[in-house]
């Protein structure tokens, strides 16, 4: 059982403009008083065939980390279009909200966004150079893919040591490839939008 449960996430300012801040607010619940902060990531895939296009776009630490309820809003910057392959900038990618306990990650929300003009004879008859103040994006609140990876909240109280960071890789490759399922699938503990 996990001591930290994501009970909500609500994309704010959504659908927003290319070069406008992303906004999150995130609530959770802690089951178990933790001894360290919270570290909550946001990513931006700016390749599906190369992760070193890949933004992070914030990191925060969150605590002190009591039982109770919690709730705040996650804001960063969008990404630098200039890191970005121009082919990829218009279309849709991926953007990733993990959460993690002492280098280990517990929870994964990933979510497709849809980057395009923000004007029909633009999108028909696109310009050779892309023209990043006119793309507006649409992050697909409705069908995130949420995945837990099982961690050690008390590495004190285990006589074997710290238990060993889920790997990512093959989640990540899986999310980049593999169609949103529905957020029904998911379980209780899934981030409502």
């Amino acid at each position: 059982m996990s001591a930290v449960n994501i009970t909500n996430v609500a994309v704010l300012d959504n659908p927003a403009p290319f070069l406008s801040p992303f906004q999150f607010e995130i609530s959770y619940e802690c089951l178990d008083a933790l001894k360290d902060d919270l570290e909550w990531k946001l990513t931006y895939v700016g390749s599906a065939e190369d992760d070193t296009y890949d933004q992070q776009l914030e990191s925060v630490f969150v605590g002190p980390v009591n039982v109770g309820k919690y709730r705040f809003v996650l804001q960063a910057d969008p990404p630098e279009p200039s890191k970005i392959r121009e082919e990829d900038i218009i279309g849709v990618t991926v953007l990733l909200l993990t959460c993690s306990y002492v280098g280990q990650e517990f929870i994964r929300v990933g979510y497709y966004v849809n980057n395009d003009y923000d004007d029909e004879q633009l999108k028909e008859e696109p310009p050779q150079k892309v023209l990043v103040d006119r793309i507006q994006r649409n992050i697909l609140v409705d069908k995130p893919r949420v995945t837990k990876f099982p961690i050690n909240f008390h590495p004190e109280n285990n006589e074997d040591g710290e238990q060993a960071p889920p790997d990512n890789a093959t989640e990540e490759k899986a999310l980049r490839e593999e169609p949103v399922s529905s957020p029904k699938q998911c379980n209780e503990q899934c981030p409502q939008t």
